[in-house]
This record gives C-alpha cells, structure tokens and sequence, in this order.
C-alpha cells in the first residue's frame, strides 16, 4: 500500500505536470487563434475598403468616360457645323467678290471708253460697256440712270465717232466718268472690304476649328488615361475579391478550430480536475488504510519486530557479519556495474563501519534518492513547461521580429520611391516652367515681330494712299488744261499744238500698281494679325495645358508627400514595435540560456538520470534486504511511508 500511494502520489504530479503544459497550450494557441481571427478582420475590412473605393472609382470614372464621349461627338458634330457654315460662307464669298470684281472690270472697259472719247470709237464697244454698267445691279440707279442716257445719244450701231470738239463732249460724258471713277474706287474697296471680312472669318473659323481639335485630343487621352485607369481598377478590384475570400475562410476556419479548441481545453479541464478529485481521494484512502494497519491492534503481529530484536543482538558482536560482507561485495559489484559512485561509496562504508551504522546509512541513501528522484521528476516537469513556453515565446518573437523587419524594409524602399517619385515630378514641373519660359520668350518676340510688320504695312499703305491722292490730284488737274490759241506762234518750228495733260495712259497703270502694292499691304497686315492671333491662341492653349499638368503633378506631389509622411510615421512606429519585440526576443534568449545549465546542459538525459538512480536504489534495497531488513516500498518513484518511519 505504501508503494501503491507513492505511486499514486507520483502520477498525481505527473499528471499535473502534463495538464500544465497542455493548458499553457490551450493559453497559447488561444491567444495565437484570438490574434490571427481580429488580424483577419482587420483584413477584411480593409479588403472590403479598398473594394468600395476602387468600385467607386471604376464608377466615377466610367461617368467621366462617358461624358468626355459625349463631349467629343458634341465637338464632331460642331467641327462639322463650322466646316459646313465656312464652306457656305466661302462659296457666298466666292459670288459676291465675282460680282464685285465684274463691276469693277465693267467700269474699268465704260472709263477706257469713255476716257478715249471723242476719238474715233466704235459703236458697237461703246454700247456694251455702257449697257454693261448700265444693267450692272450693283451700280447704284443714279448712276446707271446717267449711263443709259449718254448711251442713248449714240444709238446708230453703225456709226463712229469723228468726234466732236473736245469741250463738247467733256459737257456731256464729264460727269459719268467722274462718277464711274468714283464707284470704281468705291467697288475697289468694297473688294478690298470683302477679302479682309473673309480673311478675318477665315482665321475665326479656323481658330474654332483648331480649339475643337484641341478639346477632342485633349478629351481622347483623358478617355485612354481613365479607360487605363479603370482597367487597373478593374483588375485590383478581382484580385482584392479574391484574397478577401481567402482571408474569410482563414477566418471561418480559425473561429472553428478557436471555438473547437476551447470546447475541448474545457472538457479536458474538468476531466482533470475530476481525476485529480479522485487521485487525491485514492491517496488519502491509501493513507487512512497505512495508519490503520500500522496501528496497536495489527502491531503484534508484525514479523519486523524479531527482525529488530535479532538486530540488536548482531549490534553487540564485534566481529564481522556475514550478511554485511555479502551486501558490501554485492554493492561493489553494483557499483562498477553501473559506474556508480554512490554505490561504491557504500560499499566501502559497508567494509569499514559497523553493521547497524550500515543499515542506517544504506536506509538513509535509499530515502535520500527518492526524494532527488521526485524533486528531479518536479524540475523536469518545471523544466519541460519553461522550456516549451520559452520556445514558443523564442519562435513567436522572431517571427515578429523577422516580420517588423521585413516592414521596415519595404517601408524604406517605399520612402525612397516615393521620393525618387517626387524628385521626378519636381525635374517634370521644372521642365514644363523652362518651356513656358522658352514658349513666352518666343510668343514675346514673335508678338514684337508681328506688330512691327502690321506697323510698316500700316504705313505702307498710308505713304501708297497719301502717293496716289497726290498723283490722282496732279493727273486730274492735269486732264483739265486746255489747248493753246493759235497765234503767231503758228509759223514758228513745231513744238506742241495741245495742252500738256500729263501722261493719263501711263497714269492709269501707275495707278492699278500701287493699287496692287495697296492691296498687298493691306493683305499683310490681315495675314500679319491673323497669324498673331492664332499664334497668341496657340500660346494660351499651352499656357492653359502647362498650367493643367503643373496643377496635375503638384496635386500628386502633395498626394506622395502625404503617403512618404505617412510612411516614415509608420516607419517610426515599426522601428518602435521592433526594438520591444526585440528586447522581448533578447530576454527569451538570456533566460533559455539561464535554463541552459539545469534543464538542457546537463551531459546525460533525463531518462539515463532516472534509469541510474533506478538502479542505485534497487542495488541498495537488495543490500538491505542482505542486511536483514524488509524491502523499503515505493519502486522509483517517491519515499513510502514505511520508509520514512524506518528512517525516523
């Protein structure tokens, strides 16, 4: 009985020991599962947060496709509305500057006409230039009026002209020509009037045109960007769908085994706490039965009491014993069996002392083993529990640690790229800042250049118009002398007969030439102004289109500061989580070291300790069983009780 409650005894640690590992499982694993399910969620929500958003974008964006589409059929069909309204306006130009270019030619075949009378004229030139003045409708009534009449005067188709004196017909065709001069100056700058309309709407529509063209290039990359865009979107969005429904079903199989693994660290708690209710009830049953039998109504039959009174009696002869030189010889032979020091230790003691002292000494080793053999059994079980929760603390730790690492790592690598992003964003608006200094330099000087071609046209055209309003003065005066009176003069050697006129003929073309020259100015400064200002839309198109992407990539530049600011702050507190998770990691280290000496450097195992102490006790039982004295209880585990008392 007395092995049978050190047994019991014994289990009753063990178990304990076993249950304290398993609940410190249970403990770990539950924290482990607790962390990897909120991990998880926060994961999920994060995934799902990230959906929504990038769903969002892939909507607003699809909304801002669409309506740049819309915009781009909008401007087509404007594009197409202008180009049909300038080939309209063309085609109406076309006509009106025909119909103006015939009247002017009309007037010019009246003038020559009526210029050379009264000089022998046909009559039938006579009567188409004048009736084509005359049915001209864009010749004012007056003046068709007077045409018709002095062509009334010259009916005979038949007939020309020995003309009459000259101051008879100036009275009568003077004023139509005069007249016919003037419209023909009035339809010549009607023309010059309609060019520079049609060149001015030529430019305006050109500029719309090119503003249309702009707006639709301008429209059309936007719609590639977002379209990108929103593939990207788009994809994200199907690859962030599908880690979210890995981390739900990590999460949904961590809940399960979270919630089976503490159904079961329950169940087992009670079973243990039931067994151990009932090992201890086995102990203290052993132990009302122990006292029972040890008590005075069992103590006269107890053999060990002749043993006793026969030992006293061996204690009073001097010579030797034959059982102790038996024992001693059996435990030398032990003791180089098994290498045991203790043994051999006895063994000589058993040659040396007296027998009773022996026994004593063999009794009080036996004792003293099972007490090293079950205060080793609690270390080992105190062992085991530090180790296992210093090595799960040890793997946790690293594991953290390697992870922290690893994001301070990235967290680094992305500070750098954002900043080389930044950098690059920076060199890009510094470029675009060089080119609109370099585009204003050029619009400045092209401006200058321009207004001053405008400014000589200018005075081009009012050095030609004062030259022309003197030579039309000189030549008008001119066409007014009259011829000299016939005198004595008339037998003196041939000079002149007529007044000096200047040369009309010659006048007339001088004439049609600075008129051309005039035209020619006046087309430049029209061309000049619309080059100027086509070139200062352009300008402000590019301004407008360098201030856009200025505003774009400065926009984003703050956008990467935000996120570099945001990482160096995580990185910060990274670094922050990593030196504690560190100092957590060197303390696991040092203190398994501590371990080290007790629990693991020890030369020999565990089971080799146990298996040598087995023997030791089981060689010294068998010597004092030699020695006469009843076999001590309790196997390998703890001391019995019997035990205990015989060393009392």
């Amino acid at each position: 009985m007395n092995e049978m409650k050190a047994k019991g005894i014994q289990n009753k640690k063990d178990e304990e020991v076993r249950f304290s590992k398993f609940s410190q499982w249970c403990d770990n694993i539950n924290r482990q599962k607790t962390n990897s399910i909120a991990e998880a969620a926060e994961q999920i929500e994060a995934l799902e947060a990230d959906i929504l958003k990038a769903e969002t974008e892939v909507t607003t964006l699809s909304e801002a496709i669409h309506e740049a589409e819309q915009d781009i059929d909008r401007w087509a069909k404007d594009t197409q509305a202008v180009s049909e309204i300038q080939s309209k306006r063309e085609a109406d130009y076309r006509a009106t500057h025909a119909d103006y270019s015939g009247s002017v030619d009309a007037l010019e075949r009246a003038l020559n006409v009526l210029k050379k009378m009264p000089e022998s004229v046909p009559q039938s030139l006579l009567q188409v230039s004048l009736k084509r003045v005359g049915e001209d409708k864009l010749v004012p009534q007056a003046a068709r009026s007077a045409v018709l009449a002095l062509l009334e005067q010259h009916q005979d188709p038949e007939a020309t002209y020995s003309a009459p004196e000259a101051n008879a017909y100036e009275s009568k065709s003077g004023g139509v020509i005069e007249m016919l001069e003037e419209l023909r100056q009035k339809f010549r700058g009607e023309v010059r009037d309609l060019e520079k309309e049609e060149m001015e709407a030529r430019a305006a529509a050109e500029l719309v045109l090119q503003k249309l063209k702009d707006q639709t290039e301008l429209a059309e990359q936007s719609v590639e960007r977002k379209t990108k865009k929103r593939a990207e979107n788009q994809e994200f969005i199907a690859s962030a769908k599908g880690d979210l429904d890995v981390a739900q079903k990590a999460k949904a199989e961590d809940e399960k085994y979270l919630s089976d693994l503490k159904a079961e660290c329950a169940q087992k708690s009670f079973d243990f706490e039931k067994r151990q209710e009932l090992r201890a009830g086995e102990i203290e049953a052993l132990s009302k039965a122990i006292e029972i039998i040890g008590g005075a109504a069992v103590a006269g039959k107890d053999t060990r009491a002749a043993a006793s009174a026969s030992l006293v009696q061996l204690r009073s002869v001097k010579s030797r014993n034959p059982s102790l030189e038996k024992a001693a010889e059996f435990l030398k032979i032990a003791a180089e069996k098994t290498k045991s020091k203790t043994l051999a230790m006895v063994a000589q003691k058993a040659e040396e002392d007296p027998f009773a002292k022996v026994k004593k000494m063999i009794r009080d080793l036996i004792v003293k083993l099972m007490e090293e053999a079950n205060s080793e059994a609690e270390h080992k079980g105190w062992c085991d529990t530090e180790l296992a929760t210093n090595k799960q603390t040890r793997d946790i730790k690293t594991e953290a640690v390697d992870k922290l690492t690893s994001e301070v790592e990235k967290l680094n690598a992305d500070i750098s790229k954002l900043a080389m992003q930044i950098g690059d964003l920076m060199d890009s608006i510094s470029e675009i800042d060089a080119a609109l200094a370099k585009a204003t330099e050029q619009r400045q000087a092209e401006k200058e250049k321009n207004a001053a071609t405008v400014g000589d046209a200018k005075e081009g055209q009012e050095a030609l118009t004062q030259a022309m309003a003197v030579l039309k003065e000189f030549y008008a005066k001119a066409a007014e002398a009259t011829s000299l009176a016939q005198g004595p003069a008339d037998d003196a050697p041939e000079t002149f007969d007529s007044a000096y006129q200047g040369q009309q003929d010659q006048a007339g073309s001088v004439m049609g030439f600075l008129e051309v020259i005039l035209s020619d100015f006046a087309r430049l400064e029209g061309d000049t102004e619309a080059a100027e200002a086509q070139a200062q839309d352009e300008y402000e198109g590019f301004v407008a289109d360098s201030d856009q992407d200025k505003a774009v990539k400065n926009a984003e530049i703050e956008h990467k500061e935000s996120k570099k600011k945001d990482a160096q702050q995580a990185l910060i507190m990274t670094k922050r989580s990593l030196a504690e998770v560190q100092a957590e990691l060197d303390a696991a280290l040092k203190y398994y070291d501590e371990l080290k000496p007790s629990c693991v450097d020890q030369g020999v195992s565990y089971e080799e300790r146990v298996a040598a102490r087995k023997e030791e006790i089981q060689s010294l039982k068998e010597a004092y069983e030699m020695l006469g004295g009843d076999a001590p209880e309790g196997g390998g585990g703890g001391p019995s009780k019997g035990l205990y008392e015989m060393a009392r």
